[in-house]
């Protein structure tokens, strides 16, 4: 099942589940996808991030494996949905697609062993991690990096983690360019050894997201550019960029 959230013709918002046909929604009501306003798949308090999770990213940015989970947070600000227009901060030389899979946490949880990771979690999703480089090499923090307004793209749904396969390839296109192409099984870190390490210093409330980091292959975005990105078992999250 893919889940989705959408805002209908009469300004509800509702959740539906995605075919090929179409939404199907609450009392067998069906939607056709151009016919309403796909949002964000849930509603996060936070997206935790995780930096340099695939050596051949870190190898193209000249930087080393962690030896434990790089963690930041994107806040609820951050959030743009299918089909959205992101605006990219003005004044900047250096902003970044990272296309990345999302998990989509399904209750409140902390202290999660990775054993039992997979137990709170209710699907997958896809996370553009949009990076303001320019700012994110002068801070540690990472704030206005990667914190801007729509620097996350996300969805465009929740789909159960029984559709995406353990090697489910990720893809990214700038325009029609293909710029990044890997598979999940290459993570350093495995989504139930990032639950565990996570719920140790933090609670994940339900509909938080981790973004699970991004393969090689990252580049720049400029005005006008249309971004594609598509993980098998989930489906292909589209938005537009617009400079400032």
């Amino acid at each position: 099942m893919r889940t989705i959230r959408f805002r209908d013709p009469a300004g509800s918002i509702r959740r539906g589940e995605l075919t090929d046909e179409g939404i199907v929604a609450f009392g067998d009501s069906r939607y056709d996808t151009s016919a309403v306003d796909i949002l964000p798949p849930s509603t996060p308090d936070k997206v935790v991030c995780i930096g340099r999770n695939y050596a051949d990213h870190a190898a193209e940015r000249g930087e080393d494996v962690p030896d434990r989970p790089l963690l930041f947070l994107k806040p609820p600000n951050t959030l743009a949905g299918h089909g959205d227009t992101v605006t990219l901060p003005a004044g900047k030389d250096k902003i970044e697609h990272e296309a990345e899979l999302g998990v989509v946490i399904g209750e409140q949880c902390r202290d999660v062993d990775a054993a039992d990771a997979m137990d709170i979690v209710e699907g997958f999703t896809i996370v553009n991690d949009i990076s303001n480089r320019d700012d994110q090499r002068r801070e540690t923090n990472w704030v206005r990096g990667k914190a801007f307004d729509g620097a996350a793209p996300i969805g465009p749904v929740v789909a159960d983690p029984e559709h995406v396969s353990e090697d489910a390839r990720i893809r990214l296109w700038v325009d029609g360019e293909l710029r990044q192409d890997s598979t999940r099984d290459r993570l350093i870190f495995s989504i139930p050894d990032l639950i565990e390490e996570i719920t140790t210093y933090m609670t994940l409330e339900p509909g938080d997201v981790i973004s699970t980091g991004t393969p090689e292959g990252v580049g720049p975005l400029t005005d006008g550019d249309r971004v594609e990105i598509e993980i098998e078992g989930i489906g292909r999250l589209e938005h537009g960029v617009q400079q400032e």
